[in-house]
């Protein structure tokens, strides 16, 4: 059985002491039954590049996950405003958001730039999570599938097969992400399906079966459950919710199965 990962996206949200406050909020919430949950989910924040240091400390000796929400593919070099695996790895940072639709369609980073990161980070053994998703036209036109599976090709180019196991793969629908909209649970697991077929196609059935997909897009307490009731969905890539404990502990606690 895959376990479920719930991981917080806090974008451009919450400075060092707000980074403190929170986890220790979090903490204090999903401790009570820390060993009920921890046998079928994780859980994993994403704070602001300013803000991991400080939430590393906030999160030692805890079990939940560090992460990051981009790095660059060069270790080192003239690239002015970016980060690098290594140093995201010094700070105990596990896995790293790559591809986001933000990303993608604010800053226009193309497929091919996308793969590259997911490339580093994999290559840096943390565990890339690659974002794809389609826009509200895209998925009008009947074009979903394939603009899917298009970026998943190319974010998986340059991955090799010793490093497959470490991959996540998040759906975002576009349209969904911050509008309140959310995918039906039968739309993301049609998604959801058609890139573990995928998968398969790239990595083999085993590794396929093994890759968790979450779903992201205006996930809250209100949907969640019905959302992991689904095969295919492995959990969930947070945005607004994972800012408030409260809200982010119930998404943890989603009932699964």
């Amino acid at each position: 059985m895959r376990k479920k990962l719930f991981a917080g996206n806090w974008k451009m949200n919450l400075g060092p002491t707000e980074s403190r406050e929170l986890i220790a909020a979090l903490r204090a919430d999903l401790d009570r039954d820390a060993a009920t949950l921890s046998r079928d989910r994780e859980v994993m924040v994403a704070p602001p590049f300013l803000s991991i240091p400080a939430a590393a400390q906030a999160l030692a000796g805890s079990s939940i996950l560090l992460g990051a929400q981009n790095a660059h593919f060069e270790e080192k070099g003239a690239f002015t405003g970016e980060v690098s695996a290594p140093m995201l790895r010094y700070f105990g940072v596990s896995h790293v958001i790559v591809g986001h639709s933000e990303r993608r369609h604010i800053f226009k980073e193309e497929d091919e730039l996308v793969g590259k990161r997911a490339a580093a980070v994999a290559g840096h053994r943390m565990t890339p999570v690659l974002c794809v998703g389609e826009t509200g036209r895209e998925r009008d036109r009947g074009h979903t599938t394939e603009v899917v599976l298009r970026q998943l090709q190319f974010g998986l180019a340059p991955i090799g097969p010793q490093d497959s196991p470490r991959i996540i793969v998040a759906y975002e629908p576009v349209w969904a992400i911050g509008t309140g909209r959310t995918a039906t649970p039968e739309q993301a697991q049609q998604v959801h399906a058609a890139i573990r077929e995928a998968l398969g196609d790239r990595f083999g059935k085993e590794t396929a079966d093994a890759v968790r997909i979450l779903y992201g897009g205006s996930v809250t307490a209100d949907n969640i459950d019905s959302l992991m009731a689904k095969p295919d969905i492995d959990g969930a890539l947070v945005g607004g919710a994972s800012l408030r404990a409260d809200a982010f502990a119930r998404i943890v606690r989603a009932r699964i199965g």
